[in-house]
């Protein structure tokens, strides 16, 4: 586990609901566990605030020496938060209306940027039905800010009037994506097991950080298609119905493991 993508599972699994910020002391004692060093996390905090992702903040310490150094999210990451959490735990209850979201890029000719695109579009639940249409049964502000941001020229389009849906059904690789949360959950069953019945708080947080890293990786290849276009037995719904039983089951103990590293006499590693 990098120490980027710990950082942004710390933060919106545990932290965005706690005022989305924390010292950086607290940082690494939450990091140390997963077997991240204190180096590797100031280095990943650091590339974060140049990428936009977190700001500098001075956090209330609750005792004579006065506030410490921390980070907080910023809104564009708040944004990118708020809407993996409604991916990862599949909060909108909206039925779909039938309709899809297109977007035709105009080229991009440097391999590396082209690639970054590619790889942000998917995570934002697109897929390609060629190199340069791009559809989505969900709206997506994130989609156009970052065709905004990466100065893109783009024709944007909403219609119900689109198919063959077998066709886009292809862009989105449905087959390889069930075989992939099959192959998931005999992964991971013997990481959910190696916690027990009755974990201790810093088991348990380690156990649910790694479980959710694992489940957030869909985020980059599963579009959240509406259950209309899915097969009956779906692999991923027995996936997610794993994730949720045991996510919610580690969550009190990993939550006050995480309580308690925020807590400024929290003996740890100093900053």
């Amino acid at each position: 586990m990098h120490a980027r993508s710990a950082l942004f599972d710390l933060y919106g699994d545990h932290l965005l609901g706690r005022g989305g910020r924390a010292p950086v002391a607290a940082l690494i004692r939450l990091l140390v566990p997963l077997g991240i060093r204190a180096p590797a996390v100031r280095t990943a905090i650091s590339r974060m605030v140049g990428q936009g992702w977190l700001a500098p903040v001075e956090i209330a310490a609750g005792s004579a020496d006065g506030p410490v150094p921390g980070y907080a999210l910023t809104d564009r990451a708040r944004l990118r938060l708020d809407q993996a959490a409604t991916r990862i735990y599949r909060t909108d209850a909206s039925s779909w209306d039938g309709r899809w979201h297109v977007r035709v890029i105009g080229p991009i000719t440097d391999r590396s940027r082209r690639e970054r695109v590619r790889s942000q579009l998917r995570f934002l639940g697109m897929a390609p039905v060629s190199d340069s249409t791009w559809v989505s049964p969900h709206p997506s502000v994130e989609v156009d800010r970052l065709l905004v941001d990466e100065d893109l020229t783009a024709v944007c389009l909403t219609t119900s009037d689109i198919g063959p849906v077998p066709l886009l059904l292809d862009a989105f690789d449905v087959a390889a994506l069930g075989e992939a949360y099959d192959r998931w959950m005999a992964e991971v069953a013997g990481l959910v097991a190696s916690a027990g019945a009755a974990p201790d708080d810093a088991t348990a947080f380690v156990v649910r950080s790694e479980l959710l890293h694992s489940w957030r990786k869909f985020l980059f290849s599963d579009p959240g298609l509406p259950a209309s276009l899915l097969p009956h037995d779906w692999p991923g719904r027995r996936a997610a119905a794993f994730f949720d039983q045991h996510a919610t089951r580690l969550l009190p103990a990993a939550g006050r493991f995480v309580d308690r590293c925020l807590t400024p006499t929290e003996a740890g590693v100093s900053a």
